[in-house]
């Protein structure tokens, strides 16, 4: 096979397998994309190898690199904040309305405004998530909720007072270190 027959995706691929030290592979990767690192990994057993990766440890891996959504639903339609984000992290935040596929830009919900679902995709640099659904007292399910990078998730839900289902199998609280007031007065 010529070389006019082979994709870049191959060619970086080949390149990393000829390199020996597990050392430099993991700086390259360190530096790519992160969806074009982690399919490299998941696709190439040679590497793999030479980084001692294997299923679960690439599933870690993947749940680190890769947003996660929450899927968030809500009690009423009036006018309500259903996610406190700072201006500085809402780059990370990519919040949608109804399965539509037109992201929106803020965090509340106008008067009247029917949603029936929210998700919110959040990206791998976000390591915290104090005060995330602090006095959002519309949600009343959360789902689809995990990553292991997560440190901080004090006062997380602070004030919920209608929070009813929370998806506690999808929290990966392995690397949290303040959990204080996580559930304070979520009084359903």
């Amino acid at each position: 096979m010529n070389s006019g027959n082979i994709s870049n995706e191959e060619q970086k691929n080949s390149k990393l397998e000829n390199i020996k030290s597990a050392y430099i592979i993991k700086k390259i990767i360190g530096y790519m994309n992160d969806y074009k690192a982690l399919k490299i990994i998941k696709y190439n057993k040679n590497i793999q190898k030479r980084l001692f990766f294997n299923l679960n440890t690439y599933k870690d891996y993947s749940y680190t690199k890769t947003p996660i959504e929450i899927v968030i639903k809500l009690a009423n339609n009036e006018y309500v904040k259903f996610i406190n984000i700072s201006n500085d992290d809402m780059k990370y935040y990519h919040i949608y309305f109804n399965n539509s596929n037109e992201e929106i830009k803020r965090t509340f919900l106008k008067d009247n405004e029917k949603v029936d679902c929210i998700k919110i995709k959040i990206d791998p640099p976000i390591q915290s998530f104090k005060k995330l659904f602090y006095n959002c007292t519309s949600i009343i399910s959360i789902k689809k909720f995990y990553r292991n990078n997560i440190t901080d998730m004090s006062q997380m839900f602070f004030g919920c007072t209608s929070l009813k289902e929370l998806i506690i199998s999808s929290f990966n609280s392995d690397n949290v270190t303040d959990m204080s007031e996580m559930f304070f007065l979520c009084i359903h």
